[in-house]
C-alpha cells in the first residue's frame, strides 16, 4: 500500500467521485487536507475482518470485493466507502475487502473521519445512508 499526500488542486478531481458529489469547493479542499491518497495493488487486502478499525477509505478508482467469513457478499467501486463501520461502532472489522484491480483510495484515520463527519453534514449523511443500506442488506 503506497500512501502519499496530494496537493489541494486534487480537490477538483474528487468532485467526480460519487461519495463527494455536491460538496462545495471548500469542503473538497478540506477533504484533501483530512485524507491521504493511497494506492493499493490488485490482490491486496484493504481491510481484514476481525482487525481493529483505524482507517476507512473512499474508492476513487478501481473495484474491490467484500467478504464476510470468507464468503463473497458484494463488490465496491468508485464512490464507495469501505471500513467505516469499525470507526462508527469502534469495534473490529466486520468484513474483508480485497482489491480486484489496482485501487486509488482516499484514506481517513479515525480522527480525520470524525472531523469529516463533524464539519461536513453531507459527509455524515452519506455515511449514514451507506450504513442503512448495509444494515438492510444484512437483514434480507
Amino acid at each position: 500500500m503506497t500512501i502519499r499526500r496530494k496537493p489541494a488542486d486534487r480537490a477538483a478531481l474528487l468532485s467526480d467521485v460519487e461519495f463527494f458529489e455536491g460538496f462545495s469547493d471548500d469542503d473538497l479542499r478540506r477533504v484533501v487536507e483530512l485524507g491521504d491518497e493511497v494506492e493499493v495493488p490488485a490482490g491486496a487486502v484493504v481491510v481484514d475482518q476481525g482487525d481493529p478499525g483505524t482507517n476507512c477509505f473512499v474508492i476513487v478508482s478501481g473495484t474491490a470485493s467484500v467478504y464476510v467469513r470468507g464468503e463473497y457478499v458484494a463488490s465496491s467501486g468508485p464512490g464507495s466507502m469501505v471500513g467505516e463501520i469499525a470507526l462508527v461502532d469502534r469495534r473490529p472489522r466486520t468484513a474483508t475487502v480485497v482489491a480486484d484491480t489496482d485501487l486509488d483510495l482516499i484514506r481517513f484515520d479515525s480522527t480525520a473521519f470524525r472531523t469529516l463527519l463533524d464539519e461536513m453534514p453531507k459527509a455524515s449523511e452519506r455515511v449514514m445512508t451507506v450504513l442503512r443500506a448495509r444494515l438492510a442488506r444484512s437483514t434480507d
